[in-house]
């Protein structure tokens, strides 16, 4: 007789833990294992961390989200780290919070332009976001460019500069020759998109600066360290199928695009042109609405 009321309160007992599964490991997970309740910081940035915000995306020390701009703004502040993975909870008073992190994880468009306000090197080449029914995400980055890519670029980065710069120059000037010097350096690379023939790496700033070809993310990222060592606040803006510079001189937002920049010809003749160097939004689109036809709610610096 005991053992049939042991049987039955035992199979009463596993059926309420069945039926409350979700609920008992979620009082397990915050009051036991205090994961929900512990303060999530960013313990680490790396060298290439930029200290800005921007009206798109701000930096955050606050992990704990309660709306979806909060979300986007801790997926820029960790790209903008350069951490591989970060792992964050969704607080239960933020009932959207899964719907929202599942909106971003999956809006490949919405994730590359948070990608455009980091330094290239912290920029991802794939981004992955798992999740539970309990409120835990973490966010895993495979970054553009390895270790050895960044050595190896920085060290060209810093070569040339020494070519191109001098102390009595200005910073406009600096801008102008670095400018030049990627454009009469880098040839497009056409095979690339013309014939899908990937032989470089070309939408890298190694396939610029080491390689000498580039389609408009290697002329786009390498300009972008030229920015970044002259100070200069800088991001990326990219349309459907395209991607500039941005750069902010003494408190004005410009456009700069070196792709366009470095037009092809019928003849192979090389060309240096200023046609996309430092203009106004209003004179960007006035020129060429096609392939500059970007999202201004986005970037809203430059507009």
């Amino acid at each position: 007789m005991k053992k049939i009321v042991f049987s039955i309160i035992l199979v009463i007992l596993l059926g309420v833990i069945f039926v409350y599964r979700e609920n008992i490991y979620n009082i397990y997970r915050t009051y036991i294992l205090n994961e929900k309740s512990q303060d999530i910081e960013l313990e680490e940035k790396n060298d290439y961390f930029r200290n800005e915000s921007f009206d798109y995306v701000q930096l955050t020390d606050d992990f704990t989200p309660e709306n979806f701009n909060e979300l986007k703004n801790i997926y820029y502040t960790v790209l903008n780290s350069g951490q591989e993975e970060f792992t964050f909870y969704c607080p239960d008073e933020y009932t959207n919070c899964l719907d929202d992190v599942e909106t971003i994880a999956n809006d490949q468009t919405m994730l590359s332009n948070i990608n455009n306000f980091v330094h290239p090197f912290n920029s991802f080449q794939n981004i992955e976001t798992s999740y539970d029914s309990y409120g835990k995400i973490t966010i895993t980055i495979e970054h553009n460019y390895s270790d050895n890519d960044i050595k190896l670029i920085s060290a060209k980065v810093d070569q040339i500069e020494q070519q191109i710069w001098n102390n009595t120059m200005t910073t406009d000037s600096k801008l102008r020759a670095a400018h030049d010097y990627i454009i009469n350096n880098t040839k497009y690379d056409s095979a690339r998109t013309d014939k899908q023939i990937i032989q470089y790496q070309s939408d890298t700033a190694y396939g610029s600066l080491l390689e000498g070809y580039a389609i408009c993310g290697g002329y786009t990222d390498a300009m972008a360290l030229f920015l970044e060592d002259l100070q200069l606040e800088n991001y990326k803006i990219s349309s459907a199928n395209h991607v500039w510079n941005a750069v902010n001189i003494n408190g004005t937002w410009y456009h700069l695009d070196l792709t366009w920049d470095d037009p092809i010809t019928n003849t192979g003749e090389n060309l240096l042109k200023y046609d996309f160097y430092l203009i106004t939004t209003d004179r960007l689109l006035l020129i060429e609405q096609t392939e500059h036809n970007f999202d201004q709610s986005v970037y809203q610096e430059v507009v």
